[in-house]
């Protein structure tokens, strides 16, 4: 496969207006709207042009780093989880200069973006080689309906299944919520959408996590557009990575399903089995089968009980919904 002439100095003339404040912590699309960083951070896909003119399926993600300052990465083949071939790809740094364009700069080339309206035309002096379009993806289970024998944890109202829930005016779960319930091996489905926090960097970019038996935290966490560690959204909280980093940009509703096989004990309380977590993120594999070690973080003390699930409360204002569980 031929590889796309690198994005090595980006550009981007752009129509917004307003000053971001770049401290602020986004909670609703609509708080987030007069940002022009936000305008600007997101996913687009499109073609770039390689050395013989020929068109190659690419995506960009842009992320927000505050005061106009952002990263990019450019994927060869498309997006995670939509077409990349999970190797080519470039890095960028850049910042917005003025209300209006930005730029990203690097060592060996410049190519030129014109950003207009979500559309990004790509160019190296008078040569075109590069057309994106900005996108928002959804999740293949996003809305996903609980299957018969389901328990319905949330649904936009209390359902009695949680332990004093904190929910928004317009019906969203808040961060901080253990079930009333313990649960030993279960599928779970959980619908989240992180904040817009671009001056946050690593564990305080939009923190939570779903503490499975209250043992096991998958991390939730704005990883968007970044590389992926162990401690990044869809992690296994230290102790293993997302097999790709599935994470969609802030204020955009994403999905976790989840398959649980809690760990098995003999009489004496031994350990013979580890527990089995599979993981799904915006639809993508991302832990298939994988045999937990032991607790993780805080987690509680591994043992044969069933204890509930949590969602964990790190101080950001992480929203749920679409949340239920069924026993296997």
């Amino acid at each position: 496969m031929k590889k796309l002439i690198p994005l090595l100095t980006l550009v981007f003339v752009i129509n917004l207006a307003g000053a971001a404040d770049d401290k602020a912590t986004y909670a609703t699309p609509e708080a987030a709207a007069d940002n022009p960083d936000f305008a600007i951070q997101g996913e687009y896909k499109g073609d770039g042009v390689d050395g013989n003119g020929n068109n190659i399926p690419s995506g960009i993600q842009i992320v927000a780093l505050g005061k106009g300052e952002f990263s990019a990465t450019v994927y060869q083949g498309g997006l995670p989880g939509d077409g990349w071939d999970k190797d080519t790809k470039w890095n960028y740094t850049g910042k917005r200069r003025g209300e209006d364009k930005g730029v990203f700069k690097s060592e060996e080339t410049m190519i030129v973006l014109y950003y207009n309206n979500g559309n990004i035309l790509a160019a190296k002096g008078d040569r075109k080689v590069g057309q994106f379009k900005k996108i928002t993806r959804k999740s293949p289970t996003l809305g996903a309906k609980p299957p018969k024998g389901a328990v319905v944890l949330f649904d936009g109202k209390d359902t009695g299944k949680l332990d004093k829930p904190r929910i928004t005016d317009d019906g969203l779960l808040m961060e901080g919520v253990m079930t009333k319930g313990a649960f030993q091996d279960f599928k779970l489905h959980l619908e989240f959408r992180l904040p817009f926090m671009p001056a946050a960097r690593g564990q305080a970019r939009a923190n939570s996590g779903v503490y499975l038996q209250r043992r096991y935290e998958t991390q939730i966490l704005d990883s968007f557009g970044l590389e992926q560690k162990h401690n990044d959204c869809g992690g296994i909280y230290r102790q293993r990575a997302a097999n790709l980093n599935m994470c969609f940009p802030p204020l955009t509703w994403q999905t976790y399903d989840i398959d649980f096989t809690a760990a098995r004990f003999d009489d004496d309380g031994k350990k013979t089995k580890g527990a089995l977590i599979t993981v799904k993120h915006n639809g993508e594999l991302i832990h298939d089968y994988y045999e937990l070690k032991n607790k993780t973080g805080a987690g509680q003390k591994e043992g044969p009980n069933p204890l509930p699930i949590l969602l964990q409360n790190h101080g950001n204002p992480v929203r749920f919904r679409n949340y239920w569980i069924l026993k296997k």
